[in-house]
């Protein structure tokens, strides 16, 4: 039979995690089934063996707005996709921490300049602050991620 995963989009499942993710990244593909309002018959789900998989703490019309969402964070992690293979290593949710923040050009933007630390060239003290900032960013806004046992 068909080793594939088959996932029901649905607020009953498992929150989608990074995880999780990158399980599928590393798969053979995945079945997703997509309910319309009420959802699908529970004896179908038995039936099928279907894994429900939620894309957040909240309700849509229809499981293609969360299926898209699973397959946008699936498909950048396959190979040759996002450009720069490392661009992926220090996002939010890949070391337990939500990212760090980012500057660009110009170098002062409406009186607000980028931190010292990011243009003096020390890659150790860069690294040291972008980890203090996802960590005190991961503190305010998710402090969940920081449990001793997160959720998966």
């Amino acid at each position: 039979g068909d080793a594939r995963p088959r996932l029901l989009m649905s607020p009953r499942g498992k929150p989608l995690t990074q995880a999780r993710v990158r399980e599928l990244a590393a798969g053979s593909g995945a079945v997703i089934l997509c309910g319309r309002f009420e959802g699908i018959d529970q004896r179908l789900i038995d039936a099928r063996g279907l894994e429900e998989v939620s894309v957040g703490d909240f309700i849509l019309s229809g499981g293609e707005p969360a299926a898209l969402v699973l397959l946008d964070a699936v498909v950048r992690l396959l190979p040759g996709v996002m450009g720069n293979a490392v661009s992926g290593e220090e996002e939010s949710f890949e070391n337990g921490l939500l990212e760090h923040p980012h500057y660009t050009r110009p170098q002062e933007f409406e009186g607000r300049p980028i931190p010292d630390v990011l243009i003096s060239g020390n890659h150790r003290k860069i690294a040291e602050w972008r980890r203090a900032e996802a960590e005190k960013l991961t503190r305010e806004r998710r402090p969940d991620l920081l449990a001793d046992d997160p959720p998966r």
